[in-house]
């Protein structure tokens, strides 16, 4: 029986660091070595980062990849062959490639056949397509070479021709974003393609944050019937290693380690806090800037910041108007101490006063509107970027999808920042985050519970709630469900047993919030149809789908 080892490195690169990302990749394959691995596989475009986008467009940006490719396969041990992900130009086209190394040379190069355009990605628009499969020879066995998505599709051209190289196990090199659910989608995709193929799949995942994306890893070997084997760590970088034994023995079947979950709040935090790290580490910020109102969202955002990067990397700031109440201002009070973070208190009345009084001779007469009500959010976002920009810190904004949807945020005021951590949480998702955070610490919730249970309200002018302006959260965010990530017509939403006005008025909220959005910071994405990457509509358009089509009875 074959002694081999495979080893699944599941590491976390930085886009653009090619020798950062080399060293990686080498420390990698003698740890791997040092295992008695004879095969270390490594997640696709690991090498460049991914996505790497136009950089990839550079001429030196290619002639540099080729350069730490060199590198890698001089620096690493003669008896083990890498398969490492990178972007190469190759006869004048630039592909997404599997690259072979074996004793210090690169020996040959898989290019990606399947290339995604979709939601997230763009692929056709900067790489070309590959033609060909090909298969790799280690400890006795032949891998065949395939790259994320064509593995997806068990009759595509790619499986078609795996099946054609008479190989022992298929191997993908894979960066798949997360988003809740995805890890169960991947593993039906590959299971179903190990059925198809009868053979055992080596797929390598992708593990860490760029800028909207979160990799969440969770690499994974499955036998030819498809049933997992071997499941690497979820949100953290891992060196998976497996015996062939264990790939043809099903008896052998172990289940994923503890560190996978299925809980939806537990996942979401985890992707959540390591894409701000991963944002703030790879961007080099000192620390971030939370402006902490006393309700939920600043109390949430806060607390994943610390969370991420530790109480002494967290700054928090709270500016009460005169329309601020006194619980609010004790609840940020409370919440700062409990997380044990720097805290500042810079009331903004005499600013709001005092820019009035400049302004009023514009309007006089007029009666407050949302003018005076944005007037203090933008005093705020002055005051927070100001404060970010003498010590280089990172402002975090502290919207939520339900507000970036409606429109119900101002631009340059709470809009106003470098990174909107849970833009891609709806506001009942808030809510059930931010209980979970509570959980987990019983004897010390890090959010008091009057900001759990108060009623949600901006505070910019006299007893204002946030259902003056939107339908209860608890309507409105299925509502923008079907909407937004189901692409539902207003007909189908009404179908569904929501009033027609209430939808109308929805619809057009979002519609109309187009151009604001377009203005938002980057927010990290963990639904199937996050803002900006996925979602990518005209900010001028006279289509509406407005009014409904039949007649309830």
């Amino acid at each position: 029986m074959s002694t081999l080892i495979a080893a699944l490195a599941q590491i976390n690169p930085t886009v653009g660091a090619l020798h950062a990302n080399a060293e990686l990749v080498i420390q990698n394959i003698i740890r791997a070595a040092d295992q008695q691995a004879g095969l270390v596989i490594f997640p696709e475009l690991c090498l460049s980062g991914y996505p790497p986008e136009d950089l990839v467009l550079k001429p030196q940006f290619l002639d540099d990849i080729e350069t730490q490719l060199d590198r890698i396969a001089t620096a690493m041990p003669p008896d083990i062959t890498a398969i490492v992900g990178a972007p190469i130009q190759r006869q004048g086209r630039i592909h997404n490639a599997a690259i072979v190394l074996q004793q210090g040379h690169q020996q040959r190069c898989y290019l990606k056949m399947a290339l995604p355009n979709y939601g997230t990605f763009d692929e056709k628009r900067i790489f070309a397509e590959g033609t060909s499969a090909m298969a790799v020879e280690a400890g006795g066995h032949r891998f065949v070479l395939h790259i994320c998505e064509d593995s997806w599709l068990p009759d595509g051209k790619a499986c078609q021709l795996a099946r054609q190289l008479g190989a022992d196990a298929l191997v993908n090199l894979s960066a798949s974003p997360y988003h809740v659910g995805k890890r169960a989608i991947r593993e039906q995709a590959l299971r179903q393609t190990a059925h198809r193929l009868n053979l055992p799949i080596f797929y390598c995942n992708l593990v860490g944050g760029q800028d909207e994306l979160v990799f969440d890893g969770a690499s994974m070997v499955l036998g030819c019937d498809g049933r997992v084997i071997r499941q690497a760590s979820q949100f953290s970088q891992d060196l998976l290693l497996v015996r062939w034994s264990e790939v043809i023995a099903s008896h052998t079947i172990l289940d994923p380690p503890a560190r996978l979950t299925d809980e939806p709040e537990a996942e979401i935090h985890a992707a959540l806090c390591l894409g701000l790290r991963d944002y703030v580490e790879k961007n080099r910020f000192s620390q971030v800037l939370v402006a902490i109102s006393g309700g939920i969202d600043s109390a949430l955002v806060a607390c994943l910041a610390v969370d991420a990067l530790g109480p002494g990397r967290v700054v928090g700031v709270t500016m009460p108007s005169e329309f601020t109440s006194w619980q609010t201002r004790d609840d940020a009070r409370e919440l700062a101490k409990r997380l044990g973070i720097e805290f500042h208190d810079i009331p903004i009345t005499s600013i709001y006063n005092t820019s009035l009084e400049k302004l009023s001779s514009l309007w006089p007469g007029r009666t407050m509107d949302s003018t005076e009500e944005n007037l203090q959010a933008r005093i705020r976002g002055n005051l927070v970027m100001a404060m970010a920009n003498k010590f280089n810190w990172l402002v975090l904004t502290t919207g939520n999808k339900s507000e970036f949807a409606t429109g119900y945020c101002t631009l340059y005021g709470d809009m106003a920042g470098g990174l909107a951590v849970i833009k891609d949480l709806y506001k009942t998702q808030v809510y059930k985050l931010s209980r979970w955070c509570n959980e987990q610490n019983p004897e010390s919730p890090p959010i008091p519970v009057s900001i759990i249970e108060r009623a949600p309200s901006a505070e910019l002018r006299p007893n204002q709630k946030d259902q003056d302006f939107l339908p209860p959260y608890e309507t409105l965010d299925p509502i923008l469900t079907y909407y937004i990530e189901q692409d539902r017509s207003i007909d189908r939403i009404v179908a569904a047993g929501f009033d027609p006005a209430v939808v109308a008025r929805v619809i057009r909220l979002v519609d109309a919030s187009e151009y604001k959005r377009r203005q938002s910071p980057p927010g990290i994405k963990i639904t199937a149809k996050s803002f900006g990457r996925d979602r990518r509509l005209p900010i001028t358009s006279q289509y509406h789908d407005q009014q409904p089509r039949f007649q309830l009875v």
